[in-house]
């Protein structure tokens, strides 16, 4: 399986130099370093360059975080209508998509991000999830692989890794 996005060149955002040290030290980072510059990436990311446009995105996630979907669809969804190559808020929107049972939807939002950000650690993860949950256990384990490719020092992707490979025979794809 070829992850959406794999190989497709984002426009690169300002700060991009500190994005660039940032990927370089998540991709080196052991697990204990590993969440503070996930923090710190995700951060990066979520600075569209337009404060109209962050207000939309961070309210987005304050009503996921409260477990209002529908006002996150709708924040979420705005973001993008205004800010159509902004991979976070893609990202976002399909959790919300996700927690609201829309598979379809969030998967194309997931492919959307990626097209947009190839490094989309949060997008891959999904993607991930989505594909174990389908019992696509051998594509799961791939999406895992490019996580863990970003993100070596994941807790969750080497456990997830792991337990696919348990599941697939202890055979390492």
């Amino acid at each position: 399986m070829i992850l959406p996005g794999a190989g497709v060149a984002a426009d690169a955002p300002e700060g991009s130099s500190r994005l660039d040290r940032l990927m370089r030290e998540l991709g080196e980072a052991g697990p204990d370093e590993t969440p503070r510059l996930v923090g710190q990436v995700r951060a990066e990311w979520s600075k569209s360059g337009s404060a109209a446009i962050d207000l939309l995105l961070s309210r987005g996630q304050d009503a996921l975080d409260a477990g209002d979907t529908a006002a996150a669809i709708e924040h979420l969804t705005a973001a993008i209508d205004h800010a159509p190559g902004f991979a976070e808020a893609y990202e976002a929107r399909a959790t919300a998509y996700y927690f609201t049972g829309r598979v379809g939807p969030a998967l194309d939002d997931l492919r959307q991000a990626l097209v947009l950000n190839p490094q989309h650690f949060g997008a891959l993860k999904g993607f991930a999830v989505l594909l174990e949950e389908m019992k696509r256990p051998e594509a799961a384990r791939e999406a895992w692989d490019a996580v863990l490719a970003l993100v070596p020092g994941d807790a969750e992707a080497v456990a997830a890794a792991e337990r696919l490979d348990l599941m697939l025979g202890g055979q390492p794809l």
